[in-house]
């Protein structure tokens, strides 16, 4: 199995624990800190559940020794897919208990995403929920059986059938490590949008990540009082730990799971539980606030609205105090590190024209041109970073790693920012490759390398276009190999692919070449830019 790792330079680590960022803290420390200080404040509210960090704890453990149980050893990866359930918590919560790592995939993913996901991480176990929205997790996860053979145990959370139940198991302590995971190392693999086919993994550490929670709870003001709704799906980072439920746990707030994100479902829960902070994706803002005039539901005790994922435009971030009634915090990341946020207390312009500045000041930020030179202040140019809870590789993949980071350890985020006087960034676009649709991080090569293998299909190339809804949306320009299908089939035989249904172009432009250029050999960036410029003029041929 090839070793988790995450390694910074000895100096940097060792200033980082002087200044007090890392302190040697597990997952584990924190619920069971918690769950001392506070054992009957409620913890989490889900579909058919409301505990308390005492029961929260208690279940976290039954779930550690049911994986130990199994013949799992610590150490072993655990691909995690469930939607946003109480579960969820006392899954990742066991798995750190038992120190199993989990590896964070979302509910939209399949067969493709999933089986790249176990034979990159190695995983020998996969959590699923039963069935969801029409969807049956457990029929998927035979298919990634039959592909992964080493993925040896399904933990399902409710009707298991063949697999085990979730709720079978039984709290044997016994079982449990007597001495807690090293805070230095690997607790957790996240997946980032890959700018060249299938996500990379992401190792993060105990010590790395659990600095960015806590520091991300005070600059969104939580406390104990809080209440968090987490209403994105809760494997991406934003709603993990921007402050997230992470960060509600760290100060003992309340974690209310939403099933889904739309405001006919969290608005109730909003008035229910008096919901006090959350955090959305720019087109979700955008809903909220045309529902938000309608809605009989109060939703008074809203303080705070986090949004990130995406730019939000400063034209609707200039909507949210007023349709909303509550405080626009604007955060801007990568899961890789940096995390930006505007403070509660920033002047209005900085909350609506920024996506704000570095959660630490050891948090590094070049800002350079193509040649890696850095641009005049103010000036727009590439962004690179790095810091106390930026990595330094991702997990099994040099050729990523060749591409991503500098030589001195910097990461390349891929986007283009330029920084104000006040030391806050503005987001300008993206450098690669890599499309942003709603928050949703997608390969431009990876949909590509899809329709290629359609049979009417000779070339395609897939670009992003402005959406002031989505953010950004995919184009796909398809050059036939015979007669043009209709674009419907083209989306309809994508959809069989087994891929999430978030990387199915939502336009499709059919046209008899490229014709780019005279030069018979250009680059795959480049011929995308130019397509991409030619759609933005006046796209040509059938589109769909």
């Amino acid at each position: 199995m090839i070793p988790l790792q995450q390694v910074w330079p000895d100096d940097l680590a060792a200033h980082y624990r002087e200044k007090g960022y890392w302190r040697g803290e597990t997952f584990s420390d924190l619920l069971r800190n918690c769950a001392a200080d506070q054992s009957d404040r409620l913890a989490v509210v889900g579909e058919d559940a409301r505990w308390t960090y005492a029961e929260l704890l208690e279940r976290a453990e039954t779930a550690a020794a049911g994986f130990l149980a199994l013949g799992l050893k610590p150490g072993d990866r655990v691909v995690v897919q469930l939607p946003n359930l109480a579960e969820f918590l006392s899954v990742v919560f066991g798995l750190f208990r038992a120190q199993l790592i989990p590896v964070y995939a979302l509910p939209a993913h399949r067969l493709t995403e999933i089986v790249h996901f176990a034979r990159k991480s190695e995983a020998a176990a996969y959590v699923i929920a039963d069935r969801r929205e029409g969807f049956d997790y457990r029929a998927l996860a035979r298919q990634v059986q039959a592909e992964v053979p080493a993925v040896r145990d399904v933990v399902v959370v409710g009707e298991a059938e063949e697999f085990v139940a979730f709720d079978s198991f039984r709290a044997d302590l016994s079982l449990l490590p007597t001495t807690d995971a090293d805070p230095s190392k690997v607790a957790f693999l996240q997946i980032s949008g890959g700018s060249t086919g299938l996500s990379k993994l992401i190792p993060r550490t105990h010590d790395d990540y659990l600095y960015s929670v806590r520091d991300s709870a005070v600059i969104s003001g939580l406390s104990a009082d809080s209440v968090y709704l987490t209403a994105l799906p809760a494997a991406h980072n934003f709603p993990m730990s921007s402050p997230g439920y992470l960060g509600a746990i760290c100060v003992g707030a309340t974690v209310v799971m939403a099933p889904s994100p739309s405001p006919d479902v969290c608005f109730p829960l909003i008035a229910r539980e008096g919901v006090t902070i959350t955090g959305l994706v720019p087109p979700l803002a955008l809903l909220w606030m045309q529902a938000a005039a309608n809605t009989a539901h109060d939703i008074s005790s809203l303080e705070v609205l986090l949004v990130g994922g995406a730019k939000f435009l400063p034209e609707a971030a200039r909507r949210v105090r007023r349709e909303l009634n509550c405080t626009l915090q604007q955060v801007f990341g990568m899961a890789e590190g940096l995390v930006n946020y505007t403070r509660l207390d920033d002047p209005e312009h900085l909350i609506v024209e920024t996506q704000g500045r570095p959660i630490s000041p050891d948090d590094e930020v070049r800002i350079v041109d193509d040649q890696d030179v850095p641009v005049a202040e103010g000036e727009i140019g590439n962004l690179l970073t790095r810091g106390p809870y930026t990595i330094r590789a991702y997990h099994n993949d040099d050729a990523a790693n060749a591409r991503s980071f500098t030589d001195d350890g910097f990461y390349r985020t891929g986007d283009v920012v330029r920084r104000t006087p006040e030391g806050y960034l503005v987001v300008m676009g993206r450098a690669t490759d890599h499309i942003n649709r709603a928050g949703e991080k997608i390969s431009a090569e990876e949909v590509e390398d899809h329709l290629l293998a359609h049979p009417a299909v000779f070339d395609a190339a897939v670009v992003s276009t402005p959406d002031d809804y989505l953010g950004e949306r995919t184009c796909a320009f398809i050059i036939p190999n015979g007669p043009a299908p209709r674009g419907v089939e083209i989306k309809a035989w994508m959809r069989k692919r087994d891929i999430a249904e978030f990387k199915v172009p939502d336009q499709i432009v059919f046209v008899e070449d490229f014709a780019i250029t005279a030069v018979g050999k250009i680059s795959r960036r480049e011929l995308r830019a130019a397509l991409r410029q030619r759609l933005l003029g006046a796209a040509k041929g059938e589109t769909a």
